[in-house]
């Protein structure tokens, strides 16, 4: 791995806003340079490389793209699923993300969404919307709800990998009952992109690709299992601040592994998260 400094996250008072008279300004993962551009900061490099970006924080800069796009609508819709392909390297350089409607319509709606760094697609993204209605008398979940965030012990994520993105992240996860498999809340005190309120479900949804590191089935140094996808279907609208994965890591004996999370805000579960692996052993 390239080992690039990473600079600290200043507290709040350290930095202030200079628009604003003495307000603080949080650090954050994007800055946007135009109608559809972003330029990532430090704070958005990878864990395999760090001159790539962390797939987590794109992954929610795309909704992000997404609520600009449907700001048009008269009736909100609910994002119940969204896939994204990671179509190759995505480097720590500018973005552009644009989105159009594949199936328009008034109650289910679908579009899609694409990440350009260079002139090159390096991601697309499908997401299916429905209309909020009232199921509440039946609503129900075989999940149970994950122990709180402070009832778990914080992780120093970074002491196992690199990337500007772990460092700003905080884990609080159990101790894992064996390779693959644990449970873990994630969190960020970094905005999404500077200067623009983000949805709750473009916050949360920058912290699920995180999954993949947190039950570590192999030692890191010595495997690479890099997700190629990330499948999010919902069943509920998620909330801030805390992201909680419920996740098991499975390696197959070919070359290819599965991530699969039960995803969960602080009031219970609400949807699942898939992700496939290239599984490969670091050349010395």
């Amino acid at each position: 791995m390239i080992d690039t400094p990473i600079p600290r996250i200043p507290a709040p008072s350290e930095e202030t806003d200079p628009v604003t008279t003495g307000a603080a300004a949080p650090e954050s993962y994007y800055e946007r340079t135009g109608e559809h551009t972003y330029k990532p900061t430090a704070h958005a490099g990878g864990a395999w490389n760090t001159d790539e970006q962390h797939f987590s924080p794109l992954a929610g800069l795309v909704v992000h793209a997404i609520d600009g796009h449907l700001a048009r609508r008269a009736e909100p819709l609910a994002l119940a699923r969204i896939s994204y392909d990671i179509l190759g390297r995505i480097a720590l350089d500018e973005c552009e993300i644009t989105v159009e409607t594949v199936r328009p319509g008034r109650t289910i709606e679908l579009l899609e969404a694409t990440v350009t760094i260079g002139g090159r697609p390096v991601v697309r993204a499908r997401a299916w919307l429905l209309a909020t209605l009232d199921s509440s008398a039946v609503a129900d979940s075989p999940h149970e709800p994950l122990p709180a965030p402070g009832e778990l012990t914080r992780w120093a994520m970074d002491d196992e990998w690199d990337g500007g993105y772990v460092s700003s992240i905080e884990v609080r996860r159990t101790p894992p009952s064996r390779r693959g498999r644990t449970v873990a809340w994630v969190s960020s005190p970094l905005a999404l992109v500077a200067g623009e309120p983000s949805s709750a479900l473009a916050s949360y949804v920058a912290l699920v690709d995180t999954a993949n590191g947190v039950a570590v089935q192999q030692d890191p140094t010595a495997w690479m299992f890099p997700n190629l996808d990330l499948t999010i279907h919902l069943h509920r609208q998620p909330h801030g601040p805390w992201t909680g994965l419920d996740t098991t890591v499975t390696f197959g004996p070919s070359g290819q592994g599965l991530t699969s999370s039960v995803l969960h805000d602080i009031d219970g579960p609400v949807g699942h998260a898939d992700q496939i692996l290239t599984v490969r052993p670091l050349t010395p």
